[in-house]
């Protein structure tokens, strides 16, 4: 661990009225209050440039080693493992397998994707929440990394996830799962794909996963109300961010309406997987995510939904510095067991 690391992590122990302090006044929207860690970070944040400025690889750089700084070490007991996993084409997807202690062989897969966009991250991107996951739902994590854009734009991630996800259903066992369950999730990014995963197995007649788990997930890329409005400018995510993202992803913007761009958009979600959404309140893509639970719940989805109103996009790697967002990943961890144990 770096000494800034360390001195980051000092700072962030520190009592919450003295990190309020330090971040400036508090940040208030939609009735709601930012969390003075997150708060301090976006104020940080501010002082250098904003990333929709920046070129896919320096932002790139600068993502990976903010997340270093704040994010966590592996669970410990985990049996990690780097592999890849073939797409379509043949071409090796990077991916780590994460094994919970005392794993017998009997537990479920979850297929996971990381946020980013479809431009940035990668496997280290949810490494820390992996763990967790493993450690907690007591499921086997297969972490799945896509390829980005704009080296490879639209639908090029769509169908890296479709293939990577049909080929864990396919090796579940070899991947010490017991093969009958299998789930699917992601955040952000992930959470969008892991979306158009359940719409695809729909229109190809496949079985739907066990379950899909997306946390702040993009739905619909045509959306403009709501808290793409009242959190423009919120951290770390903006809507100009949102913008540049789309940019490098799609070839035009005629592809924010493609049913594998915006699942949201299609006409009919029944039968789709029982769905674990999770949004944060100071977050442009908040209204979306809500609005896909409904239109889920409208047709006859099991769907639970919850918003975590103090916490901000990203959270999922924010857990050594964010009491709040460590407890929101126990919460999510704990729902997620219940559904795959109920599933057994």
């Amino acid at each position: 661990m770096s000494l800034q690391s360390v001195m980051t992590r000092i700072i962030f122990s520190l009592p919450s009225r003295i990190i309020q302090s330090m971040a400036g006044p508090k940040v208030t929207a939609d009735g709601k209050t930012l969390d003075p860690r997150i708060a301090l970070m976006a104020s940080q944040a501010a002082k250098g440039p904003k990333m929709s400025t920046l070129s896919p690889e320096v932002a790139r750089a600068g993502m990976q080693a903010a997340f270093g700084m704040i994010d966590n070490k592996r669970r410990a007991g985990v049996a990690v493992k780097d592999l890849t996993v073939p797409a379509a084409d043949g071409t090796p997807l990077p991916a780590r397998l994460y094994t919970p202690a005392g794993a017998k062989g009997t537990e479920p897969l979850i297929v996971y994707f990381h946020q980013g966009g479809c431009v940035l991250g990668g496997v280290w991107t949810c490494d820390n929440w992996c763990s967790i996951l493993a450690d907690e739902a007591k499921a086997v994590v297969l972490n799945v990394d896509y390829r980005h854009a704009p080296e490879h734009k639209f639908p090029a991630s769509v169908d890296d996830v479709l293939a990577a996800y049909d080929w864990a259903r396919e090796n579940a066992k070899s991947l010490g799962a017991d093969g009958k369950r299998v789930a699917v999730g992601g955040d952000s990014a992930g959470g969008y794909l892991s979306a158009v995963i359940c719409q695809a197995a729909k229109k190809a007649g496949k079985p739907q996963p066990t379950l899909q788990l997306l946390i702040y997930p993009c739905t619909d890329w045509t959306a403009e109300g709501g808290t793409m409005v009242s959190m423009a400018n919120a951290y770390p995510l903006t809507k100009d961010m949102m913008d540049w993202f789309a940019g490098h992803y799609l070839n035009s913007d005629a592809e924010r309406t493609d049913w594998r761009v915006s699942p949201a958009l299609l006409p009919e979600h029944e039968g789709l997987a029982p769905a674990l959404i999770y949004t944060a309140g100071f977050d442009p893509l908040t209204s979306q995510g809500a609005a896909y639970a409904e239109l889920l719940r409208k047709n006859g989805v099991p769907v639970t939904y919850r918003c975590y109103e103090t916490l901000s996009h990203s959270f999922t790697a924010f857990s050594v510095v964010v009491p709040a967002a460590k407890k929101a990943l126990h919460e999510i961890a704990a729902e997620v067991k219940a559904k795959l144990d109920a599933a057994a």
